[in-house]
């Protein structure tokens, strides 16, 4: 572009649509022929709007049940439970290699034979495992998830110990 091409209106007039064939933007001053989007009092329409038939929302199929937002306890069973002795919590669980992370809801199930003296700390355990626990001599606490420590507290916690 060059200099002395520049068009320079200080005060350009607005557009007069629908003002005549020789206005350059008359008849349907722009807006095409016919439908929805031709007539006045056109807005822009909801997303998912059909023409007035069903909305698109209500044509797709929905997915069948339901989705918990809420983590599903990792589960453990008493015959594993044999190879542990004394106090067990999630911690232990966690290094024995029977639970995934040591800040998973835990519930102890039975299956098999609990031959272990265990004192178990977890946060679920089935009637029949609590039974089974204290069969063989132990006991059993129900405790809340272990929170994870930053390393901001555990730092405060090391410098405590010196």
């Amino acid at each position: 572009m060059k200099y002395n091409e520049l068009v320079v209106e200080k005060n350009a007039r607005p557009s007069r649509k629908g003002r005549g064939i020789s206005a350059g933007q008359g008849k349907t001053a722009g807006r095409g022929t016919k439908g929805q989007k031709a007539r006045t009092g056109h807005r822009k329409m909801p997303a998912g709007f059909m023409g007035g038939q069903r909305a698109i929302m209500q044509a797709v199929p929905k997915l069948k049940g339901f989705k918990s937002l809420h983590a599903k306890a990792e589960v453990v069973y008493t015959d594993r439970l044999n190879e542990l002795s004394g106090d067990v919590d999630n911690q232990k669980l966690y290094e024995a290699g029977l639970i995934s992370t040591p800040y998973a809801k835990v519930k102890v199930i039975t299956r098999g034979e609990l031959s272990a003296k265990i004192n178990l700390s977890t946060q679920f355990a089935s009637k029949t495992a609590i039974a089974a626990i204290k069969k063989a001599g132990g006991k059993f606490e129900k405790v809340a998830i272990p929170t994870r420590t930053t390393r901001e507290d555990s730092r405060k916690g090391s410098a405590a110990e010196k």
